[in-house]
């Protein structure tokens, strides 16, 4: 081939990919594990730390709001219902699916918090790690909380843990992903369903974990994730009937108090928001802030004629 050819080539080769349109990434909510887009057609624009423009995130509605719950409740039963063991298997494939994108979240981490790089890859290893953490403690945190109790009389008396139902989450503002971590992990750890508001000014962390979670061996329904205005979807959650419990971590305090107020019409369990540093090694607090405590009374038996007590 000529000099003269082998120039031409390389630039016609070079127009082509200059002529090529950006494939930009379309987020979505994920409810129920599929990926639809907000009901109300609405989004609102995302900007980076600087005000850069980086996407247009979907901006749910109360009736996104309430698809999520009807979703959250079906999943309840079966996922209630696993082995613990089976959870934490689930939660650590979790981890995995995330080490296989861990430059993607890199990239969305330091854009949503404006961080350099490197603190956004100790960000998005800290919240993976989190996964793993929270994946050991599904079959352990029974042994903690619950046991035999002495009581005076001839009775077994047992207490074990039981997940409170369906968790309304506010996730934090500030820390888009490993926060957002923070708060969702423990609550399907210990087998509640869960439906998260995401942060409202850095939303596509957790709207892209969506991806991860529909990806993973999570059924559909356990966790679903809206994002747009806080006050607005978390009003509806807090006074909705099939809402068992809310986790304000995410509200301001004026905001915490109006949810407060609307969560106690059927007695929802609320964790208020508090100062939390997401990279400190979490405690058992927020595995047993949704759990309820049932006890068993059994009278004991006796073992043939000696009259014998097991």
């Amino acid at each position: 081939m000529s000099e003269k050819s082998e120039k031409t080539e390389k630039a016609e080769k070079a127009e082509k990919t200059e002529q090529r349109l950006s494939v930009f990434k379309t987020y979505k909510l994920y409810v129920g594990g599929k990926f639809p887009r907000s009901e109300s057609g609405r989004v609102y624009e995302v900007t980076d730390s600087k005000g850069s423009w980086l996407a247009n995130a979907p901006q749910s509605s109360r009736k996104d709001a309430r698809d999520a719950v009807v979703a959250a409740r079906k999943a309840f039963g079966a996922w209630s219902g696993a082995t613990a063991y089976n959870r934490g298997q689930i939660l650590y494939r979790i981890a995995e699916m995330l080490e296989g994108r861990r430059d993607q979240f890199v990239r969305e981490v330091a854009d949503a918090e404006g961080l350099s790089k490197a603190k956004a890859a100790a960000v998005v290893d800290a919240a993976i790690d989190r996964w793993v953490w929270y994946a050991g403690w599904t079959d352990k945190i029974a042994q903690v909380v619950g046991g035999g109790n002495p009581v005076a009389g001839p009775y077994f008396n047992l207490s074990t843990p039981e997940p409170t139902g369906v968790v309304a989450v506010l996730a934090p503002q500030e820390s888009s992903f490993l926060g957002l971590v923070s708060v969702i992990a423990p609550v399907i750890a210990t087998g509640n369903t869960a439906v998260v508001i995401a942060s409202e000014k850095s939303p596509l962390p957790a709207l892209s974990l969506g991806e991860v979670l529909a990806t993973s061996d999570l059924p559909g329904g356990v966790v679903n994730i809206l994002s747009g205005r806080t006050a607005e979807i978390a009003t509806p959650l807090a006074a909705h009937q099939d809402v068992n419990a809310i986790d304000l971590a995410g509200a301001d305090e004026v905001l915490a108090k109006e949810l407060e107020i609307a969560a106690a019409d059927n007695l929802k369990r609320v964790l208020r928001p508090q100062p939390v540093d997401y990279s400190a090694t979490p405690g058992t607090e927020r595995l047993t802030a949704f759990l309820e405590t049932k006890t068993v009374w059994h009278p004991t038996g006796s073992l043939g004629a000696s009259g014998s007590s097991y």
